[in-house]
């Protein structure tokens, strides 16, 4: 036998020797995966993960595998491998690795309704510019000025179209309030118009789809979604043409503003703008709609927002102004308990999809380069080890205990109000941390200010909000109203 032939016979049992000892040590490498069960093949346990539950618990998918497996375990999900988060600790180091360990990993089917350039998918530098832009045009200067006045404007517009013993659905009038604020924020559109109503026909019909199954065929709602996503953003597209035409650009929207100081592409500048009235009219609208529902079997809550806002009124009063300023928002202080603790209870957002993008181990567990990572949010907020009566909603657990009318609050002091804080991530964490998280609670401030002063409200029919995964009340939140005798909204 020549050298060449025994070299040619010795290659196959060489490599296959190689491949036995890559895979041996890739398993020993990973023998410390987490728990778990990996399900059926390619679906794995994707639908039991998303069967619907109520939003103010963790539902029975997330409830039996943490009994089961602990807070970290492993499991197939969306086609993927994936290790599952219930573990406060672990979701902060997953977001604040961001770039690092880990990446933001939304399925395909999220890029291709909201664009490859939506903020919400892209990851490096191109997601920090897109980030940086909304910053700057959400300054606090800007906040101050110009949007708790448009705030303002369109709360006393939607709550000025409710008429006594009526019954109203809260969460499509929610809904209703923050499309107008976003069309105007974002392109100047004014409500009522035909242009901003057409749109927001449009946008319903795109919504549908963006939480329907990514099915791409004729009459599905995933196709119409994607129609109307050409529709709107063929909209959107005239109106830069337009801006780009006058003689003086507007900067008081962020149109104009993107246009005037970034250097981004027309198609960057389409999808970022449609993802931002995306995930600034959705969670804001949901998260109303959730304070409305909590609100109402909490009178004692109610009672003290209102004497809250009532000081607030009487003071604008004595003082002559009849606007709302910042001074006035910086003095909503249960407010802001109100809002926690909707944030808290409903978790708007209840998971995020991550991946990792280096070998990564915590705790003793192994997380592999490349399987999907789910933080639970909502799993972290539900968590009794980390808020007393969890499932209990309690603002004044953002208090100190003594100011609670129980006595005991949802917190047991100082100590067990920073523990709890420190695990409160409704905007999420890290270099991604929402860019519209102040924004949102201005709205949620405002809104609530003339509700309380002006409403009373009970629900019309039983309504509860739903995780599908994504929040939502079946039946919209049917409410009846009446109007408090000594208070109106007022322009």
């Amino acid at each position: 036998m020549s050298d060449l032939e025994f070299f040619l016979f010795l290659v196959p049992p060489i490599l296959a020797v190689l491949i036995i000892l890559n895979l041996f040590k890739r398993k020993h490498k990973f023998q410390n995966l987490p728990p778990g069960d990996m399900g059926w093949p390619f679906l794995g346990e994707t639908i039991g993960y998303l069967r619907p539950y109520s939003v103010t618990t963790i539902g029975d998918f997330m409830q039996d595998h943490i009994s089961r497996y602990g807070k970290i375990f492993k499991s197939n999900l969306f086609g993927e491998p994936t290790i599952v988060s219930a573990d406060a600790g672990l979701n902060r180091y997953i977001l604040q690795n961001e770039g690092r360990l880990f990446e933001c990993n939304y399925p395909r089917s999220i890029g291709g309704i909201l664009g490859k350039w939506s903020m919400l998918v892209q990851v490096g530098q191109m997601h920090r510019d897109m980030r940086m832009i909304s910053l700057n045009f959400l300054s606090n200067a800007r906040l101050r000025n110009q949007l708790l006045s448009e705030v303002e404007k369109h709360t006393v517009l939607v709550l000025g179209s409710w008429k006594q013993d009526s019954v109203v659905c809260a969460q499509d009038e929610a809904k209703k309030f923050t499309f107008n604020f976003m069309a105007e924020h974002i392109m100047s559109l004014q409500p009522g118009n035909p242009e901003t109503e057409k749109l927001k026909k449009e946008y319903i019909t795109f919504m549908k789809g963006v939480v329907s199954a990514p099915l791409n065929f004729p009459g599905t709602a995933y196709r119409k979604a994607l129609q109307s996503r050409s529709t709107i953003l063929g909209f959107i597209e005239r109106k830069m043409e337009e801006r780009r035409n006058e003689m003086n650009g507007n900067e008081n929207d962020l149109l104009g503003w993107v246009l005037k100081n970034s250097n981004l592409s027309k198609e960057q500048i389409l999808d970022l703008l449609l993802s931002l009235l995306f995930a600034g009219h959705e969670t804001s609208s949901v998260a109303i709609a959730l304070s409305i529902f909590f609100l109402e079997s909490c009178p004692a809550a109610v009672q003290q927002l209102t004497e809250e806002h009532l000081e607030i009124s009487r003071a604008k009063k004595q003082s002559g102004e009849t606007e709302l300023n910042w001074d006035d928002y910086k003095k909503m202080e249960f407010t802001q308990c109100v809002i926690n603790e909707t944030l808290r209870l409903g978790n708007v957002v209840r998971f995020l999809h991550r991946k990792a993008v280096k070998d990564v181990r915590y705790k003793g567990y192994d997380i592999p380069c490349g399987w999907k990572v789910l933080p639970v949010i909502s799993a972290a907020h539900l968590d009794p080890s980390l808020f007393d009566r969890p499932h209990d909603f309690d603002p004044w657990r953002w208090q100190n205990a003594e100011e609670s009318p129980s006595g005991k609050g949802g917190s047991t002091g100082t100590s067990s109000t920073t523990k709890s804080s420190n695990n409160f991530m409704p905007f999420g964490g890290g270099p991604r941390l929402c860019a519209g998280s102040e924004p949102a609670k201005l709205e949620m401030a405002i809104f609530t200010h003339y509700l309380v002063l002006n409403f009373h409200w009970k629900l019309a029919a039983p309504d509860q909000a739903f995780a599908y995964p994504y929040v939502d009340f079946p039946n919209a939140l049917p409410i009846t109203i009446q109007h408090r005798s000594s208070t109106k909204v007022h322009d």
